[in-house]
């Protein structure tokens, strides 16, 4: 059984910061890609940021400059570092995850069940 958990959202002013984290566990052979993806009240889920196994990483254009995804792989962690917070930036955040559970099978993806977000003026 795999599982993802976030951690991290709460409630945050208009320019301030927070720092999600996704741990990931269960029976895991290698993570590939991560993501933080985030949904809005009314909206799609959208990405935010992903970053490959070897750490290349990938940004929404509405966030970069503003939020650093990293990732830890001693640790199955990975971190989205967001600063100069808008209140459009509101939403519940989900991580995201393809990885295999073995050398030889396929590549799954799962979800973590989101940290809410809010940023307020």
């Amino acid at each position: 059984q795999v599982q993802l958990v976030e951690s991290g959202g709460g409630l945050v002013q208009a320019g301030g910061s927070l720092r999600l984290s996704c741990t990931t566990s269960g029976s895991i052979f290698r993570i590939n890609v991560m993501g933080w993806y985030r949904q809005a009240p009314g909206k799609q889920r959208e990405l935010v940021a992903s970053i490959s196994g070897g750490s290349s990483t990938n940004y929404a254009d509405s966030v970069k400059g503003r939020f650093t995804i990293s990732r830890d792989n001693d640790k199955n962690t990975m971190y989205l570092q967001m600063n100069s917070l808008k209140p459009e930036n509101t939403a519940v955040y989900y991580c995201n995850a393809d990885l295999k559970k073995a050398l030889q099978g396929p590549s799954y993806r799962y979800w973590g069940q989101g940290t809410q977000v809010t940023v307020y003026t």
